[in-house]
Protein backbone atom coordinates (compact mmCIF):
# COMPACT_ATOMS: atom_id res chain seq x y z
CA UNK A 1 0.00 0.00 0.00
CA UNK A 2 1.28 3.45 -0.95
CA UNK A 3 2.59 5.77 1.84
CA UNK A 4 -0.14 8.18 3.58
CA UNK A 5 -0.31 12.26 1.80
CA UNK A 6 -2.25 14.44 4.18
CA UNK A 7 -3.66 17.20 1.55
CA UNK A 8 -4.07 20.27 4.05
CA UNK A 9 -2.47 23.77 4.80
CA UNK A 10 -1.04 22.26 8.16
CA UNK A 11 1.56 19.85 6.81
CA UNK A 12 4.10 20.15 3.83
CA UNK A 13 6.24 17.78 2.26
CA UNK A 14 9.95 18.06 0.86
CA UNK A 15 12.21 15.31 -0.58
CA UNK A 16 14.06 15.90 3.13
CA UNK A 17 11.00 16.45 5.52
CA UNK A 18 7.71 16.06 6.40
CA UNK A 19 6.85 19.26 8.35
CA UNK A 20 3.41 19.76 10.32
CA UNK A 21 1.80 22.44 12.49
CA UNK A 22 0.01 20.74 15.32
CA UNK A 23 -2.16 22.33 17.93
CA UNK A 24 -2.15 19.91 20.84
CA UNK A 25 -4.80 20.54 23.31
CA UNK A 26 -4.73 19.29 27.00
CA UNK A 27 -6.15 20.08 30.62
CA UNK A 28 -4.59 21.97 33.47
CA UNK A 29 -6.92 20.64 36.88
CA UNK A 30 -6.86 22.83 39.77
CA UNK A 31 -7.73 20.86 42.96
CA UNK A 32 -8.28 23.43 46.33
CA UNK A 33 -9.00 22.69 49.53
CA UNK A 34 -12.34 23.16 49.90
CA UNK A 35 -12.79 20.39 47.39
CA UNK A 36 -13.61 22.33 44.36
CA UNK A 37 -12.25 21.31 41.23
CA UNK A 38 -11.26 23.60 38.07
CA UNK A 39 -10.73 22.78 34.71
CA UNK A 40 -9.05 24.98 32.28
CA UNK A 41 -8.47 23.69 28.42
CA UNK A 42 -5.13 24.70 26.47
CA UNK A 43 -3.63 24.91 23.06
CA UNK A 44 0.01 24.48 22.31
CA UNK A 45 1.34 24.32 19.19
CA UNK A 46 3.92 22.69 18.03
CA UNK A 47 6.05 21.74 14.44
CA UNK A 48 6.76 18.60 14.12
CA UNK A 49 9.34 17.65 11.96
CA UNK A 50 10.30 13.67 10.51
CA UNK A 51 13.22 13.36 8.31
CA UNK A 52 11.88 10.99 5.17
CA UNK A 53 15.23 9.36 4.54
CA UNK A 54 15.27 5.83 6.21
CA UNK A 55 18.82 5.00 6.99
CA UNK A 56 19.87 0.85 6.96
CA UNK A 57 19.03 -0.09 10.63
CA UNK A 58 21.38 -2.42 12.74
CA UNK A 59 20.77 -4.04 15.11
CA UNK A 60 22.30 -5.53 17.75
CA UNK A 61 20.73 -8.24 20.66
CA UNK A 62 22.50 -8.65 23.34
CA UNK A 63 21.51 -12.57 24.40
CA UNK A 64 21.20 -13.17 20.60
CA UNK A 65 22.00 -17.29 20.96
CA UNK A 66 18.68 -17.34 23.49
CA UNK A 67 15.72 -18.05 22.65
CA UNK A 68 14.23 -14.50 21.65
CA UNK A 69 17.25 -13.77 19.48
CA UNK A 70 17.32 -16.48 17.74
CA UNK A 71 13.82 -16.56 16.60
CA UNK A 72 13.63 -12.86 15.66
CA UNK A 73 16.75 -13.39 13.67
CA UNK A 74 15.00 -16.57 11.79
CA UNK A 75 11.67 -14.31 11.79
CA UNK A 76 13.46 -11.63 9.56
CA UNK A 77 15.34 -13.68 7.12
CA UNK A 78 11.89 -15.98 6.48
CA UNK A 79 10.07 -13.37 5.75
CA UNK A 80 13.18 -11.64 3.83
CA UNK A 81 13.43 -14.93 1.16
CA UNK A 82 9.86 -15.25 1.17
CA UNK A 83 9.97 -18.61 2.76
CA UNK A 84 6.96 -21.30 2.83
CA UNK A 85 6.83 -24.36 4.59
CA UNK A 86 4.55 -27.35 5.32
CA UNK A 87 3.08 -28.59 9.12
CA UNK A 88 0.23 -30.20 9.83
CA UNK A 89 -1.90 -27.53 9.70
CA UNK A 90 -1.16 -27.22 5.87
CA UNK A 91 1.50 -24.57 4.19
CA UNK A 92 2.14 -22.24 6.40
CA UNK A 93 4.29 -18.51 4.60
CA UNK A 94 6.39 -15.94 6.31
CA UNK A 95 4.84 -12.89 8.35
CA UNK A 96 5.27 -10.22 11.11
CA UNK A 97 1.67 -11.25 12.99
CA UNK A 98 1.77 -9.69 16.46
CA UNK A 99 4.12 -6.61 15.16
CA UNK A 100 1.64 -3.08 15.23
CA UNK A 101 4.39 -1.69 12.80
CA UNK A 102 3.68 -4.33 10.39
CA UNK A 103 0.74 -6.06 11.06
CA UNK A 104 -1.82 -3.47 12.19
CA UNK A 105 -4.07 -0.46 10.74
CA UNK A 106 -4.82 2.38 12.12
CA UNK A 107 -8.22 4.53 11.86
CA UNK A 108 -7.81 7.31 9.21
CA UNK A 109 -11.01 8.72 8.61
CA UNK A 110 -14.33 8.38 7.07
CA UNK A 111 -14.92 7.47 3.31
CA UNK A 112 -15.91 10.65 1.22
CA UNK A 113 -18.39 8.48 -0.98
CA UNK A 114 -20.15 6.41 1.69
CA UNK A 115 -18.89 7.53 4.75
CA UNK A 116 -17.50 4.17 6.24
CA UNK A 117 -14.56 4.40 8.50
CA UNK A 118 -11.20 3.66 6.33
CA UNK A 119 -8.34 2.16 8.41
CA UNK A 120 -4.74 2.53 7.20
CA UNK A 121 -1.62 0.02 7.75
CA UNK A 122 0.34 2.16 11.09
CA UNK A 123 3.64 1.54 8.84
CA UNK A 124 2.39 3.41 6.12
CA UNK A 125 1.79 7.07 7.94
CA UNK A 126 5.65 8.00 7.67
CA UNK A 127 8.58 6.23 6.59
CA UNK A 128 9.64 3.64 8.79
CA UNK A 129 12.41 0.97 8.55
CA UNK A 130 11.26 -2.16 6.99
CA UNK A 131 12.31 -5.18 9.09
CA UNK A 132 13.37 -7.04 6.05
CA UNK A 133 15.98 -4.51 6.09
CA UNK A 134 17.14 -5.09 9.06
CA UNK A 135 21.45 -6.28 9.79
CA UNK A 136 21.63 -8.31 13.18
CA UNK A 137 24.82 -8.95 15.01
CA UNK A 138 25.23 -9.50 19.12
CA UNK A 139 26.72 -10.76 21.91
CA UNK A 140 26.01 -13.83 24.04
CA UNK A 141 27.46 -15.77 26.99
CA UNK A 142 27.03 -18.98 24.70
CA UNK A 143 29.47 -19.51 21.89
CA UNK A 144 26.59 -21.58 19.74
CA UNK A 145 26.08 -20.62 16.03
CA UNK A 146 22.80 -18.98 15.88
CA UNK A 147 21.51 -21.39 14.09
CA UNK A 148 22.23 -24.59 16.01
CA UNK A 149 20.94 -21.84 18.72
CA UNK A 150 17.44 -21.54 16.89
CA UNK A 151 17.80 -25.75 17.08
CA UNK A 152 18.02 -25.85 20.96
CA UNK A 153 15.75 -22.98 21.38
CA UNK A 154 13.00 -25.53 19.96
CA UNK A 155 10.53 -22.73 18.88
CA UNK A 156 9.92 -22.77 15.12
CA UNK A 157 8.43 -25.78 13.23
CA UNK A 158 11.29 -28.08 11.96
CA UNK A 159 10.96 -27.55 8.70
CA UNK A 160 11.56 -23.94 8.97
CA UNK A 161 14.48 -24.31 10.66
CA UNK A 162 16.20 -26.68 8.11
CA UNK A 163 15.52 -24.38 5.70
CA UNK A 164 16.42 -21.12 7.89
CA UNK A 165 19.82 -22.84 8.78
CA UNK A 166 22.22 -22.20 6.19
CA UNK A 167 21.49 -18.53 6.74
CA UNK A 168 22.28 -18.51 10.21
CA UNK A 169 24.64 -21.00 10.71
CA UNK A 170 27.76 -18.40 10.11
CA UNK A 171 26.32 -16.48 11.99
CA UNK A 172 28.23 -16.36 15.76
CA UNK A 173 27.79 -14.41 18.47
CA UNK A 174 30.69 -11.85 20.16
CA UNK A 175 31.83 -12.42 23.54
CA UNK A 176 29.59 -11.45 26.25
CA UNK A 177 29.78 -9.71 29.85
CA UNK A 178 29.11 -12.21 32.11
CA UNK A 179 28.49 -11.76 35.90
CA UNK A 180 27.30 -14.67 37.89
CA UNK A 181 26.23 -12.38 40.86
CA UNK A 182 23.51 -11.03 38.22
CA UNK A 183 21.95 -14.29 37.20
CA UNK A 184 21.28 -17.48 38.26
CA UNK A 185 23.86 -19.86 39.03
CA UNK A 186 22.52 -22.02 36.68
CA UNK A 187 23.41 -19.86 33.68
CA UNK A 188 27.33 -20.78 34.43
CA UNK A 189 26.84 -24.07 32.69
CA UNK A 190 26.20 -21.56 29.24
CA UNK A 191 28.98 -19.76 29.52
CA UNK A 192 31.86 -20.70 27.20
CA UNK A 193 31.70 -17.27 25.50
CA UNK A 194 32.79 -14.56 27.94
CA UNK A 195 34.61 -11.48 28.25
CA UNK A 196 37.50 -11.02 30.83
CA UNK A 197 39.04 -7.98 32.50
CA UNK A 198 38.01 -4.85 34.51
CA UNK A 199 34.25 -3.61 34.02
CA UNK A 200 36.20 -0.41 32.13
CA UNK A 201 37.98 -2.89 30.23
CA UNK A 202 35.11 -4.87 29.38
CA UNK A 203 32.89 -1.88 28.38
CA UNK A 204 35.38 -0.39 26.01
CA UNK A 205 35.52 -3.94 23.72
CA UNK A 206 31.36 -3.79 24.12
CA UNK A 207 31.64 -0.05 22.35
CA UNK A 208 35.16 -2.02 20.14
CA UNK A 209 32.15 -4.19 19.11
CA UNK A 210 29.94 -1.77 17.97
CA UNK A 211 31.90 0.14 16.05
CA UNK A 212 33.21 -3.02 14.09
CA UNK A 213 29.90 -4.07 13.33
CA UNK A 214 28.71 -0.76 12.22
CA UNK A 215 31.68 -0.60 9.90
CA UNK A 216 31.34 -3.54 8.34
CA UNK A 217 27.81 -4.34 7.88
CA UNK A 218 27.41 -0.49 6.38
CA UNK A 219 24.76 0.20 8.27
CA UNK A 220 23.78 3.72 8.85
CA UNK A 221 22.20 3.75 12.57
CA UNK A 222 22.52 0.60 15.63
CA UNK A 223 19.97 0.11 18.19
CA UNK A 224 21.19 -1.93 20.71
CA UNK A 225 18.56 -4.41 22.34
CA UNK A 226 19.53 -6.83 25.78
CA UNK A 227 17.09 -9.70 25.18
CA UNK A 228 19.47 -11.89 27.61
CA UNK A 229 18.51 -13.10 30.79
CA UNK A 230 16.66 -11.24 33.29
CA UNK A 231 19.12 -9.66 36.14
CA UNK A 232 18.59 -9.59 40.07
CA UNK A 233 17.82 -5.44 40.92
CA UNK A 234 21.41 -3.99 41.28
CA UNK A 235 21.08 -1.89 44.31
CA UNK A 236 21.02 1.79 43.51
CA UNK A 237 23.58 3.71 45.19
CA UNK A 238 24.11 7.50 45.78
CA UNK A 239 27.52 8.41 44.68
CA UNK A 240 27.40 5.51 42.31
CA UNK A 241 24.57 5.61 39.59
CA UNK A 242 23.03 9.20 40.55
CA UNK A 243 25.14 10.97 37.98
CA UNK A 244 26.57 9.92 34.70
CA UNK A 245 30.00 11.14 36.07
CA UNK A 246 29.58 8.94 38.98
CA UNK A 247 28.22 5.73 37.11
CA UNK A 248 31.34 6.04 34.72
CA UNK A 249 33.74 6.25 38.07
CA UNK A 250 31.91 3.10 39.11
CA UNK A 251 32.55 1.11 36.44
CA UNK A 252 36.26 2.41 35.91
CA UNK A 253 36.58 1.30 39.53
CA UNK A 254 34.97 -2.54 38.75
CA UNK A 255 32.59 -1.26 40.99
CA UNK A 256 30.31 -4.77 42.21
CA UNK A 257 26.89 -2.94 41.87
CA UNK A 258 27.36 -2.45 38.24
CA UNK A 259 25.35 -4.94 36.30
CA UNK A 260 25.89 -6.27 32.81
CA UNK A 261 23.08 -4.64 31.28
CA UNK A 262 24.40 -1.36 32.92
CA UNK A 263 27.05 -1.86 31.35
CA UNK A 264 25.97 -2.02 27.50
CA UNK A 265 23.66 0.52 28.18
CA UNK A 266 26.70 2.60 29.16
CA UNK A 267 28.92 1.38 25.63
CA UNK A 268 25.88 2.04 23.86
CA UNK A 269 25.31 5.73 24.93
CA UNK A 270 29.10 6.23 24.91
CA UNK A 271 28.96 5.31 20.75
CA UNK A 272 25.90 7.04 20.01
CA UNK A 273 23.25 4.52 19.59
CA UNK A 274 20.12 3.83 21.87
CA UNK A 275 19.43 1.01 23.92
CA UNK A 276 16.33 -0.93 24.49
CA UNK A 277 16.17 -3.20 27.86
CA UNK A 278 13.85 -6.19 27.44
CA UNK A 279 14.03 -7.95 30.70
CA UNK A 280 12.68 -6.07 33.93
CA UNK A 281 15.67 -5.69 36.25
CA UNK A 282 16.64 -1.70 36.74
CA UNK A 283 19.30 -1.31 34.14
CA UNK A 284 18.31 2.49 33.12
CA UNK A 285 20.07 3.82 36.43
CA UNK A 286 19.71 7.84 36.64
CA UNK A 287 23.14 8.08 35.94
CA UNK A 288 22.47 6.04 32.21
CA UNK A 289 19.98 8.68 31.72
CA UNK A 290 22.20 11.44 32.29
CA UNK A 291 24.72 10.15 30.26
CA UNK A 292 22.19 8.88 27.43
CA UNK A 293 20.99 12.71 27.67
CA UNK A 294 24.34 14.05 27.01
CA UNK A 295 24.85 11.78 24.40
CA UNK A 296 21.65 12.48 22.20
CA UNK A 297 20.77 8.78 22.53
CA UNK A 298 17.19 7.31 23.20
CA UNK A 299 17.07 4.37 26.45
CA UNK A 300 13.87 2.76 26.81
CA UNK A 301 12.67 -0.04 29.40
CA UNK A 302 11.82 -1.99 30.83
CA UNK A 303 10.87 -5.90 29.98
CA UNK A 304 8.67 -7.04 27.14
CA UNK A 305 5.30 -6.92 27.00
CA UNK A 306 4.08 -10.01 25.14
CA UNK A 307 1.29 -12.42 27.01
CA UNK A 308 -0.15 -12.62 30.26
CA UNK A 309 1.05 -9.03 31.27
CA UNK A 310 -0.49 -7.30 28.23
CA UNK A 311 -3.82 -9.08 28.87
CA UNK A 312 -3.96 -8.22 32.38
CA UNK A 313 -3.53 -4.07 31.51
CA UNK A 314 -6.82 -4.73 29.30
CA UNK A 315 -8.69 -6.53 31.73
CA UNK A 316 -8.06 -4.67 34.74
CA UNK A 317 -8.50 -1.46 32.89
CA UNK A 318 -11.45 -2.50 31.78
CA UNK A 319 -12.60 -3.59 35.27
CA UNK A 320 -11.99 -0.58 37.13
CA UNK A 321 -13.20 1.54 34.56
CA UNK A 322 -17.07 -0.50 34.44
CA UNK A 323 -16.84 0.43 38.29
CA UNK A 324 -16.43 -3.04 38.61
CA UNK A 325 -14.04 -3.50 41.71
CA UNK A 326 -10.93 -5.92 41.63
CA UNK A 327 -9.92 -7.42 45.21
CA UNK A 328 -7.44 -10.13 44.24
CA UNK A 329 -5.16 -10.81 41.42
CA UNK A 330 -3.85 -14.17 40.92
CA UNK A 331 -0.97 -14.87 38.02
CA UNK A 332 0.47 -18.37 37.88
CA UNK A 333 2.88 -19.18 35.26
CA UNK A 334 5.20 -22.30 34.29
CA UNK A 335 7.59 -22.58 31.32
CA UNK A 336 10.05 -24.69 30.77
CA UNK A 337 13.15 -22.36 28.17
CA UNK A 338 15.94 -21.03 29.42
CA UNK A 339 14.33 -17.51 31.14
CA UNK A 340 11.99 -20.18 32.84
CA UNK A 341 15.21 -21.49 34.15
CA UNK A 342 16.63 -18.19 35.29
CA UNK A 343 13.59 -17.43 36.82
CA UNK A 344 13.61 -20.25 39.28
CA UNK A 345 16.42 -18.32 41.21
CA UNK A 346 14.70 -16.40 44.21
CA UNK A 347 16.24 -12.73 43.34
CA UNK A 348 15.89 -13.05 39.53
CA UNK A 349 12.23 -14.01 39.49
CA UNK A 350 11.97 -10.79 42.68
CA UNK A 351 12.76 -8.78 39.05
CA UNK A 352 10.04 -10.03 37.04
CA UNK A 353 7.62 -10.02 39.99
CA UNK A 354 8.30 -6.47 40.55
CA UNK A 355 7.59 -6.00 36.85
CA UNK A 356 4.60 -8.22 36.68
CA UNK A 357 2.92 -6.39 39.56
CA UNK A 358 3.35 -2.87 38.88
CA UNK A 359 0.99 -3.10 36.03
CA UNK A 360 -2.09 -2.58 38.11
CA UNK A 361 -1.25 0.50 40.00
CA UNK A 362 -1.92 3.34 38.06
CA UNK A 363 -5.46 1.88 37.12
CA UNK A 364 -6.22 1.36 40.77
CA UNK A 365 -5.61 4.48 41.72
CA UNK A 366 -7.16 6.04 38.84
CA UNK A 367 -10.47 5.37 40.43
CA UNK A 368 -10.48 6.92 43.86
CA UNK A 369 -14.76 5.80 43.98
CA UNK A 370 -13.74 2.44 44.10
CA UNK A 371 -10.30 2.61 46.03
CA UNK A 372 -9.24 4.73 49.17
CA UNK A 373 -5.85 6.15 49.31
CA UNK A 374 -2.57 3.45 49.03
CA UNK A 375 -5.87 0.82 49.00
CA UNK A 376 -4.78 -1.93 45.85
CA UNK A 377 -5.93 -5.27 45.89
CA UNK A 378 -4.31 -8.43 46.56
CA UNK A 379 -2.00 -9.24 43.75
CA UNK A 380 0.04 -12.61 43.90
CA UNK A 381 2.83 -13.40 40.90
CA UNK A 382 3.88 -17.06 40.68
CA UNK A 383 6.45 -18.20 38.25
CA UNK A 384 7.86 -22.20 38.04
CA UNK A 385 9.86 -23.91 35.91
CA UNK A 386 8.83 -27.03 33.96
CA UNK A 387 11.38 -27.90 31.63
CA UNK A 388 9.16 -30.20 29.27
CA UNK A 389 6.35 -27.29 27.88
CA UNK A 390 9.75 -25.18 26.72
CA UNK A 391 8.87 -22.21 25.42
CA UNK A 392 4.85 -22.92 25.25
CA UNK A 393 4.47 -20.70 28.54
CA UNK A 394 1.35 -21.38 30.29
CA UNK A 395 -0.12 -18.67 32.04
CA UNK A 396 -3.25 -18.84 34.55
CA UNK A 397 -5.22 -15.94 36.20
CA UNK A 398 -7.93 -15.48 38.79
CA UNK A 399 -9.29 -11.90 38.85
CA UNK A 400 -11.52 -11.85 42.29
CA UNK A 401 -13.77 -8.25 41.74
CA UNK A 402 -16.80 -6.66 44.38
CA UNK A 403 -19.43 -6.04 42.42
CA UNK A 404 -23.06 -4.41 43.31
CA UNK A 405 -24.36 -4.76 46.67
CA UNK A 406 -21.59 -6.93 48.42
CA UNK A 407 -21.86 -9.95 44.97
CA UNK A 408 -18.38 -10.74 43.99
CA UNK A 409 -17.48 -11.68 39.88
CA UNK A 410 -14.90 -14.30 39.44
CA UNK A 411 -13.04 -14.00 36.07
CA UNK A 412 -10.61 -17.25 35.40
CA UNK A 413 -8.33 -17.22 32.06
CA UNK A 414 -5.77 -19.81 30.92
CA UNK A 415 -3.69 -18.55 28.11
CA UNK A 416 -0.71 -20.63 26.46
CA UNK A 417 2.12 -18.15 24.89
CA UNK A 418 4.11 -18.90 22.68
CA UNK A 419 6.50 -16.84 24.47
CA UNK A 420 9.13 -15.74 21.57
CA UNK A 421 6.93 -16.00 18.95
CA UNK A 422 4.99 -13.18 20.75
CA UNK A 423 8.20 -11.67 21.89
CA UNK A 424 9.86 -11.43 18.35
CA UNK A 425 7.48 -9.07 16.82
CA UNK A 426 7.72 -6.78 19.91
CA UNK A 427 11.63 -6.33 19.22
CA UNK A 428 10.87 -5.26 15.78
CA UNK A 429 7.87 -2.90 16.61
CA UNK A 430 11.00 -1.26 19.87
CA UNK A 431 13.64 -1.02 17.39
CA UNK A 432 11.45 0.22 14.32
CA UNK A 433 9.89 3.08 16.47
CA UNK A 434 13.02 3.64 18.55
CA UNK A 435 14.96 4.49 14.58
CA UNK A 436 11.49 6.81 13.98
CA UNK A 437 12.10 8.45 16.88
CA UNK A 438 15.47 9.95 16.26
CA UNK A 439 14.27 11.17 12.85
CA UNK A 440 11.85 13.01 14.54
CA UNK A 441 11.83 16.73 16.10
CA UNK A 442 9.36 19.10 17.68
CA UNK A 443 9.57 22.91 18.16
CA UNK A 444 7.26 24.70 20.90
CA UNK A 445 9.35 28.11 20.42
CA UNK A 446 12.11 28.96 18.94
CA UNK A 447 14.61 25.76 18.42
CA UNK A 448 13.76 22.18 17.50
CA UNK A 449 14.44 19.20 20.28
CA UNK A 450 13.95 15.88 20.25
CA UNK A 451 12.20 13.79 22.67
CA UNK A 452 13.73 13.16 26.10
CA UNK A 453 16.01 10.55 26.79
CA UNK A 454 13.79 8.61 27.95
CA UNK A 455 11.96 6.91 25.50
CA UNK A 456 8.61 6.46 27.15
CA UNK A 457 6.31 6.17 23.94
CA UNK A 458 7.72 2.63 24.05
CA UNK A 459 5.37 1.80 26.73
CA UNK A 460 2.98 -0.26 24.58
CA UNK A 461 5.61 -2.90 24.12
CA UNK A 462 6.98 -2.70 27.68
CA UNK A 463 5.76 -4.53 31.43
CA UNK A 464 6.96 -1.90 33.33
CA UNK A 465 7.66 1.11 31.29
CA UNK A 466 10.27 3.74 32.07
CA UNK A 467 9.46 7.21 31.75
CA UNK A 468 11.11 10.73 32.20
CA UNK A 469 11.43 11.90 35.71
CA UNK A 470 8.30 13.37 37.16
CA UNK A 471 5.90 12.13 34.61
CA UNK A 472 2.94 9.81 35.32
CA UNK A 473 3.38 6.04 34.49
CA UNK A 474 0.75 5.05 32.24
CA UNK A 475 -0.14 1.00 31.81
CA UNK A 476 -3.58 0.77 30.50
CA UNK A 477 -2.76 -0.80 27.08
CA UNK A 478 -5.35 1.06 24.63
CA UNK A 479 -4.27 4.63 25.88
CA UNK A 480 -0.37 3.63 25.24
CA UNK A 481 -1.64 2.37 21.66
CA UNK A 482 -3.42 5.86 21.40
CA UNK A 483 -0.51 7.79 21.84
CA UNK A 484 1.67 5.72 19.03
CA UNK A 485 -1.36 6.47 16.90
CA UNK A 486 -2.04 9.84 17.54
CA UNK A 487 1.64 11.09 17.36
CA UNK A 488 2.19 8.92 14.04
CA UNK A 489 -1.24 11.29 13.05
CA UNK A 490 0.68 14.75 14.13
CA UNK A 491 3.50 13.78 12.10
CA UNK A 492 1.21 14.30 9.17
CA UNK A 493 -0.72 16.90 10.53
CA UNK A 494 -3.60 15.27 11.48
CA UNK A 495 -6.04 15.60 14.67
CA UNK A 496 -6.10 13.21 17.19
CA UNK A 497 -8.65 10.54 17.10
CA UNK A 498 -11.69 11.13 19.92
CA UNK A 499 -14.19 8.36 18.58
CA UNK A 500 -16.67 10.65 19.18
CA UNK A 501 -18.23 9.98 15.78
CA UNK A 502 -20.46 12.90 15.37
CA UNK A 503 -20.73 12.39 12.16
CA UNK A 504 -23.00 9.32 12.89
CA UNK A 505 -24.69 10.61 15.66
CA UNK A 506 -26.45 13.95 15.21
CA UNK A 507 -30.33 13.73 13.69
CA UNK A 508 -29.59 15.00 10.45
CA UNK A 509 -26.84 11.99 10.63
CA UNK A 510 -23.84 14.78 9.97
CA UNK A 511 -22.83 13.43 6.52
CA UNK A 512 -19.91 15.74 5.86
CA UNK A 513 -19.07 15.91 1.91
CA UNK A 514 -15.82 17.28 0.73
CA UNK A 515 -16.21 20.75 0.47
CA UNK A 516 -18.69 21.20 3.40
CA UNK A 517 -15.59 22.76 5.34
CA UNK A 518 -12.46 24.88 4.83
CA UNK A 519 -9.77 22.84 3.08
CA UNK A 520 -8.55 21.48 6.00
CA UNK A 521 -7.74 24.12 8.70
CA UNK A 522 -8.27 23.22 11.30
CA UNK A 523 -10.74 25.27 13.81
CA UNK A 524 -8.00 24.46 16.48
CA UNK A 525 -6.29 27.80 14.72
CA UNK A 526 -9.43 29.51 15.45
CA UNK A 527 -9.64 28.25 19.17
CA UNK A 528 -5.76 28.64 19.92
CA UNK A 529 -6.14 32.70 18.46
CA UNK A 530 -8.90 33.14 20.57
CA UNK A 531 -6.73 31.57 24.32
Amino acid sequence: MPQLQVESPNVTYSDTYIESQYFYHSTIVDRKSDGTVKAAPTVTTYTLRTERTVPKLGVMLVGWGGNNGSTVTAMVLANRHGTSWHTKEGVQKANYYGSITQSSTVLLGYDSVDGNEVFHPLRDFVPMVNPNDIVFDGWDISSMNIGDAMHRAKVLDYHLQQTLHPYMKNMKPRQAIFDGDFVAANQKDRADNVLHGTKWEQVETVRSNIREFKANSGVDVVIVVWTANTERFCDIRPGIHDTAENLLKAIHNNHREISPSTMYAVASALEGCSFINGSPQNTLVPGLVELATENGVFVGGDDFKSGQTKLKSVLVDFLVSAGIKPRSIVSYNHLGNNDGLNLSAPSQFKSKEESKKGVVEDIVSSNSLLYQRGETPDHCIVIKYVPYVGDSKRAMDEYVSEIAMGGSNIIVIHNTCEDSLLASPLILDLVVLAELMQRVHIRATESFESFHAVLSILGYLLKAPVVPEGAPVVNPLFRQRAAIENLLRALVGLPALNHMDLEHRLRTQGKVKPGDQSSGVSSDEELHQEL
